[in-house]
């Protein structure tokens, strides 16, 4: 790796450092939580929490979005919504005599899905082409989304009544799937004493620049991922399309999340080379949502992330002088 690289990588450990203790201002307990929605920031991929009400997950987009600089818009999803409220629309100005687009709430940088399975099928695919192609199509224009570009969308797995789930073409665009969890009693009573006179929130401010966050995801390419981790990576993605339990493995797309977000987490803690812990650390965040269930794995109450976990450890490792370079 040349100096150039080498700087940039350890520029982004930096920036990531600052983004982080930022954030943790305002949510408090989950720094495992905050370095992978870095990782989804610098992979320039989307999030799909799902979790209880009241834990943050709203909390969580706001603070990222203010620190890195980021525009923010919040799509409250519900069965009335309509795909123009989402992509926005084009409308006749009286006073023009003209035709003129109003944008939806998509064209911002970190776009927050709130509840997204209670908004119809019609409603959730046209976000499709948004999370793909970075691109919204109204009226046969294209209009290009400002970058970075995330879409950080939330569900809530208990309540299930008049909700329409993720179709597996969804489900395979969101880079990672987190859950944040109920706080330790430590943190709670730190959230009560943190939140008693007002939202920390509102006084946070950016550490970085939107085009600081995109010299940072360019910098996370050079990350050096060696021939046997990159075999190690496609090993993986292929036990899950063989295995016994599965109905459908994850994507090729899936694959190159996983390469990706790998060399994301190593560039965040300041290394310059993907090691295949790394890879097994990420694979549970972005393949279980990718995969499909047999029905008796099904019967049997087998979960996805139980599936990955075995493929994970039956799929040998290359040792870690293969993985350096």
């Amino acid at each position: 790796m040349d100096v150039q690289a080498a700087a940039g990588i350890a520029s982004v450990a930096t920036l990531a450092r600052r983004v982080r203790a930022n954030v943790e201002r305002v949510i408090v307990g989950k720094p495992d939580v905050i370095e992978q929605a870095l990782v989804a920031v610098l992979c320039e991929g989307h999030i799909l929490i799902e979790d209880v009400p009241g834990i943050g997950k709203t909390m969580l987009a706001k603070a990222l979005a203010r620190s890195l600089g980021c525009s923010f818009r919040r799509i409250q999803c519900t069965p009335d919504l309509l795909p123009s409220d989402i992509t926005g629309l084009e409308f006749f100005n009286q006073r023009t005599a003209a035709f003129e687009f109003r944008p939806g709430p998509i064209f911002a940088q970190i776009v927050l899905a709130d509840e997204i399975n209670r908004a119809t099928p019609r409603t959730q695919s046209a976000l499709l082409e948004s999370m793909e192609e970075r691109q919204v199509t109204v009226e046969g224009q294209t209009r290009t989304l400002p970058r970075p570009f995330m879409v950080l969308a939330t569900q809530n797995p208990v309540e299930l009544q008049g909700t329409f789930p993720l179709p597996e073409a969804q489900l395979d665009r969101f880079l990672l799937r987190l859950a944040l969890g109920y706080p330790s009693a430590e943190d709670e009573q730190e959230i009560l004493r943190r939140y008693r006179t007002g939202g920390p929130l509102e006084a946070l401010e950016p550490v970085t620049t939107p085009d600081a966050v995109m010299a940072m995801a360019e910098a996370v390419r050079a990350v050096h991922v060696s021939p046997a981790v990159e075999a190690y990576t496609v090993a993986i993605a292929r036990a899950t399309r063989v295995h016994p339990e599965v109905e459908l493995g994850t994507s090729p797309r899936g694959s190159q999340g996983l390469h990706h977000a790998a060399q994301a987490l190593v560039a965040i803690r300041g290394r310059e080379f993907v090691l295949p812990d790394d890879v097994k650390a990420m694979a549970p965040l972005v393949l279980p949502h990718r995969l499909i269930l047999g029905s008796g794995a099904r019967l049997r109450d087998r979960t996805a992330r139980e599936i990955v976990d075995e493929v994970l450890r039956g799929v040998p490792a290359p040792v870690e002088r293969e993985a350096r370079p």
